[in-house]
């Protein structure tokens, strides 16, 4: 991928010469099934452009999940940067939502002067806060059958789409093709280092450039970054079950770890995202997460080497762990040793309190 930087084409993408970044939007779009792409530094801006895309005017109204990215962790940018406002549906476990609530949401009495207007529904898929949790294809094709039937436009948050492609094993377009735009992230999984694409029909692209260009999204030989997320599209999409294989490896230790100290809802586990949570209320979230990242006292002893684990305390005092290209099966293998090693460290401790 380094070498594929180095020895990029390159030209003057705000002027739209960038040969790199034009083939690399050009395969997007035929990827994807859209129309057309546009390459921006990230999925933050990616996201923010679509809605001041799809909500033209200030004052008009966007659907979220209460729990969606977009909606906690893009520090309110819509409002802040674009003047749309948020309205809610509530995130069920699995990412999807109701979608009675949903149509409940929506508003009616335009252009009567106290209501905000309803532009834009927006989905998550996979769904971070959930888990990684892949939306089901029926459930997409019933939002969009509900956005037509109010002429509204719904946006995906692919942010990982291909890890819900590669877990449905269908095309990204069999996603997509329930959707009217999408952002998918070319780092993350697909180990780019910079870099998302937004994608839609092209008149909607054509008004993205104006706003990636207000927005400070402009790159000049951006080629160099592009060239990355070609290959991220053209050979890491087939390895994100090798993700997914060793999430699901570490949750059914989490499972078979002696003493029974964790808990996991394997049905939840599809794709390269695990959030368990710890039965002891002794430990915390954040002390499990600190002696996992930190070298124990005896740990070289005991495993042979010291073993770092990054994860993270995550949303209803629940833990996050991610696998991406940089964490290999025998890394997975080493975080098992640690856990365990770590949970016997607890139980060693309330042995001793006793």
């Amino acid at each position: 991928m380094r070498q594929a930087m180095a020895e990029a084409e390159v030209g003057d993408d705000v002027m739209g010469e960038d040969p790199t970044v034009n083939e690399l939007q050009k395969i997007a779009a035929e990827m994807f099934g859209m129309e057309a792409s546009l390459f921006v530094p990230s999925g933050t801006m990616s996201n923010l452009i679509a809605v001041m895309v799809h909500c033209r005017e200030r004052g008009d109204e966007m659907i979220v999940g209460d729990l969606s990215h977009l909606h906690i962790y893009e520090q309110g940018g819509s409002a802040q940067l674009a003047g749309v406002h948020a309205t809610t549906v509530t995130t069920r476990p699995d990412g999807t939502f109701n979608l009675m609530q949903l149509e409940a949401k929506i508003r009616h009495g335009y252009p009567d002067p106290h209501y905000p207007r309803t532009r834009l529904i927006c989905v998550e898929n996979t769904h971070n806060i959930q888990g990684g949790r892949v939306l089901p294809l029926p459930f997409l094709q019933e939002v969009r059958a509900l956005a037509d039937r109010y002429g509204l436009s719904v946006h995906l948050d692919g942010a990982r789409v291909m890890n819900a492609a590669v877990a449905l094993d269908v095309p990204p377009s069999t996603i997509l093709q329930h959707t009217h735009t999408v952002s998918v992230c070319l780092s993350k999984g697909l180990g780019s280092p910079v870099g998302t694409l937004l994608a839609g029909p092209q008149d909607f692209i054509s008004r993205a450039v104006r706003c990636r260009k207000a927005l400070g999204g402009g790159m000049r030989q951006a080629g160099v970054l592009a060239a990355a997320g070609k290959l991220s599209l053209q050979q890491m999409i087939g390895r994100l079950g090798e993700d997914h294989h060793n999430a699901r490896t570490f949750a059914l230790a989490l499972l078979d770890c002696e003493p029974s100290l964790f808990v996991v809802d394997m049905s939840a586990v599809e794709t390269n995202i695990l959030r368990f949570r710890i039965k002891d209320s002794a430990l915390s979230p954040q002390e499990f997460c600190a002696r996992m990242g930190q070298v124990g006292v005896g740990e070289e002893a005991a495993l042979g080497q010291g073993v770092q684990v990054l994860m993270y305390p995550h949303h209803e005092n629940s833990i996050r762990a991610v696998w991406h290209l940089g964490i290999s099966p025998e890394d997975t293998q080493l975080a098992i040793k640690k856990m365990q090693f770590v949970a016997a460290q607890l139980l060693n401790k309330q042995v001793k309190a006793q």
